[in-house]
């Protein structure tokens, strides 16, 4: 033994003193090739190794290395670096000031990213279940963290992952094309596609971080990391310090001091619901949460002053055993864990026979943030499917918002929202749906359109202009649909119970829509001339013959007279005052049906609602109303031609066309009517009472005003005596203007002169009492008003204030 103990102890002080010689030649070769440009291959990550749950499961070293990793904001040294091929400074002016208005994308953007990126994993798992790798691997999921020491925002997949060429390909795409090509491109309006891939949407990170990193883990390829300051390069090096991924991609956002509102966790709460809340696959937050617990008494005390309540001992005595049990108190401790944010399903992705009604009323009350109990009258969901494919559920809501109509052409409000593939991009999109439907809750996800990141061009997309067809149609089936299943639209018997129960349920829904929604209806007639037909079908009014209910233009059709070719109808404030008008005395008499419109907005909608299935539209108020044919017509004209003639004279300065014989009157002496095409009296008033409306222009909408007599009235025949014997009788004369105004006012004008009117009463008051009309007022008597004497308390009170003065002097 003691003849090998001497060599033994000469090899091994030889072995000993070649190491640190060994590693010095390794330190100054690795120095040698950072200085020269050459890499040196790092220690390798095994391939097969799976992913440690949640990375909580490190060794010290890895520990340590992450933490150097993430605190540092430079390029590292070793790393293969690559420069950008087009400007920088160009490139981020475009992403952040031109296509991004708002910074809250950059997480949908990334979240987006992520989602494409599982997706493509599990469609390749359909044909490959080992892709998926075994363990954690195979839970498709979206994470992310948060780390408000270092202010660094992380956002984990387990998709597909990205080789080293993915990395150079995939984040340089809008280098690689050329900025001034990009910017051209936009310019020219092209196919912008490109935007939301992996490149432009996660540029958009530069709007919040100033530094990111990306580690990635392809099957085929091994762990890299991706890092860039925007600052004309970016680096890759393989990942040898990082917690092994397994599969899939990390982003970590090293945030600016300005974005710190994105290291808390409500904040990032609210943009994954507004953003994201449909995507496909679990995205889970590292949140925070108190939980209570009980401990023994007997701990620390210092556990007692981290506890947020007093705690609460107890001593409980066993009733069967008679012992006691251990002090305890309770306490609140924070603790963390996975939190899904988007729980709530996209039930529009399914078909509509496996969606119950609870279901839909539930994603009406989400989606609209409607947290009442009334459920939505009425929903529809399909599918287009095309040129541009599209998924889509509209929601009718029990009632109307208080300021639906108050700033109607002021605003671009829409209840629309805007999906591709089930990523939120706006709820701004007025072109998606005209704003006589924006009242209308919803949403439309699309495959086919570009995830663009701007609204204003994806605005401008040629197939919005497809969706907004489709969902207009489909939007008044439904709205249809309301009425076609409302047995009061329908059913015309007397004996309504004889119904079934659920029919009788719907009993009354149209006309709950009507009235909070009718006015939406008839704006659409007035600016949609290609449904006007359609939504006129969804027309509702009150008649004469209605019996205080809803009708319909179909209903009013079918009760048309034998040989009427005009629908009646007649404006005014309210039905009470027009079932008083004289218009309607000869066509009710005559059993003629006429329609009451009582919303302002129906004398604009009748502008534009020429006809109805084939038949014309009569304003009884105005000149042309046909009443079947009248032989004697012509006799008459020509029998009161001196009456009509001398009329006219007479009212030569009140804008009167023309005095005839009227077809329209039973009971009243006469009316005044409008021509054909100029305003009515109801318009008139309309008009007049516009805030900044203008006197003299309205002069021009006005029209003639014709005056149609009752040749039967009694005050007409003995008028026309009258003017034949003395048509120079002045008396005569201020007779029939003051007949005229009468019938001016009767009709729903306003008097051009109300002073003259007024006079005009009290003349004609005056010579029904025998007073003369000389008779004047009689004079006030005038009295001199005398100086008042002073009262003696005034007096009084003078000497006293008199002599408080003296004294205050002295």
């Amino acid at each position: 033994m003691r003849k090998w103990t001497l060599p033994a102890a000469l090899l091994l002080l030889v072995v000993l003193s070649l190491l640190p010689d060994q590693g010095r030649k390794l330190h100054a070769h690795a120095d040698e090739s950072a200085d020269s440009g050459e890499l040196v291959d790092p220690p390798k990550v095994e391939e097969k190794i799976s992913g440690v749950s949640h990375g909580l499961s490190t060794d010290s070293d890895v520990v340590k290395r992450e933490s150097e990793s993430m605190s540092r904001k430079s390029l590292r040294s070793s790393a293969e670096k690559f420069e950008f091929q087009a400007e920088v400074s160009r490139l981020m002016d475009i992403i952040i000031n031109s296509l991004y208005s708002n910074k809250d994308i950059f997480l949908r953007e990334l979240i987006s990213n992520a989602s494409d990126a599982l997706d493509k994993i599990r469609f390749l798992s359909l044909t490959d279940k080992e892709v998926l790798g075994e363990g954690e691997n195979t839970r498709l999921e979206i994470q992310i963290k948060l780390d408000k020491e270092k202010k660094i925002l992380s956002i984990r997949d387990r998709g597909i992952g990205m080789t080293k060429e993915d990395l150079i390909k995939n984040l340089g795409t809008i280098a690689k094309s050329g900025t001034s090509a990009f910017v051209e491109k936009m310019q020219a309006g092209g196919d912008l596609s490109l935007i939301g891939q992996f490149g432009v949407g996660f540029y958009s990170v530069y709007l919040v971080a100033d530094y990111v990193e990306v580690i990635s883990k392809h099957n085929e390829d091994i762990q890299y990391v991706w890092e860039s300051k925007a600052d004309g390069a970016f680096a890759i090096s393989e990942d040898t310090w990082n917690e092994p991924l397994g599969r899939g991609t990390e982003i970590r956002l090293h945030l600016r001091d300005e974005a710190s509102e994105y290291l808390e966790e409500d904040k990032l709460k609210d943009l994954v619901k507004k953003y994201s809340e449909f995507i496909n696959f679990p995205i889970s937050l590292w949140a925070s949460k108190e939980v209570e617990s009980e401990v023994p008494a007997e701990e620390d005390e210092s556990n007692e002053e981290e506890a947020s309540e007093t705690p609460s001992e107890e001593e409980e005595v066993d009733e069967e055993d008679g012992e006691k049990k251990a002090k305890t108190k309770k306490v609140k401790e924070t603790i963390y864990d996975w939190e899904v944010l988007n729980d709530m399903k996209a039930i529009w992705l399914r078909s509509s026979k496996e969606v119950t009604d609870e279901e839909y009323k539930s994603f009406y009350h989400s989606l609209a943030k409607d947290f009442s109990v009334e459920k939505p009258m009425a929903w529809s969901h399909f599918t287009a499917e095309g040129d541009v494919e599209f998924k889509a559920i509209l929601f009718v809501p029990p009632q109307a918002p208080p300021d639906l109509y108050e700033s109607y052409y002021n605003t671009n409000k829409a209840n629309l929202k805007l999906y591709v593939r089930r990523v939120f991009i706006s709820d701004e999109f007025d072109e998606l749906l005209p704003k006589y439907l924006s009242f209308l809750k919803g949403l439309v996800d699309s495959d086919t359109l570009p995830l663009n990141v701007s609204r204003e061009m994806l605005q401008q997309h040629s197939s919005l202009k497809t969706i907004k067809k489709k969902l207009i149609r489909k939007a008044l089936d439904m709205i249809r649909r309301i009425a076609d299943e409302d047995p009061d639209e329908y059913y015309t018997g007397d004996n309504i119970a004889e119904l079934s129960d659920e029919v009788l349920l719907k009993r009354g829904s149209y006309a709950k829509f009507w009235n909070e929604f009718g006015k939406s209806i008839k704006l659409g007639i007035i600016e949609d001339a290609t449904n006007r037909n359609r939504l006129a079908k969804l027309l509702r009014f009150e008649s004469t013959k209605s019996k205080g209910k809803l009708t319909s233009l179909d209903q009013y059709i079918s009760r048309m007279k034998l040989g009427q070719k005009d629908i009646f109808y007649i404006t005014g404030t309210s039905k009470e005052q027009l079932e008083k008008s004289p218009f309607l005395e000869r066509l009710t008499k005559k059993d003629y049906e006429v329609i009451f419109f009582t919303d302002p907005v129906d004398e604009y909608l009748m502008q534009y609602l020429m006809d109805y299935e084939d038949k014309k539209f009569q304003n009884v108020s105005k000149e042309g109303l046909k009443l079947g044919k009248d032989s004697k017509i012509k006799e008459l004209k020509e029998s009161f031609k001196e009456l009509t003639n001398w009329w006219k004279d007479v009212l030569s300065n009140q804008n009167v066309d023309s005095v005839k014989i009227s077809n329209r009157l039973d009971n009243t002496p006469c009316v005044v009517v409008t021509s054909k095409y100029g305003w009515s009296a109801n318009m008139e008033r309309i008009m007049q009472a516009q805030t900044l409306s203008d006197a003299n222009k309205q002069g021009y909408m006005r029209g003639k005003r014709v005056l149609e007599i009752n040749h039967r009235h009694p005050i007409i025949k003995e008028l026309r005596e009258r003017v034949a014997n003395d048509p120079q009788d002045e008396g005569l004369k201020q007779t029939a203007r003051l007949i005229y105004q009468t019938a001016l006012m009767e009709s729903g004008f306003l008097p051009n002169d109300p002073k003259d009117f007024a006079a005009q009463i009290y003349d004609t008051v005056k010579s029904s009492m025998d007073i003369s009309p000389d008779a004047t007022v009689e004079e006030e008597a005038e009295v001199e008003e005398e100086e008042a004497a002073p009262k003696e308390a005034d007096v009084k009170e003078d000497k006293e204030t008199e002599s408080s003065s003296s004294k205050d002097e002295l």
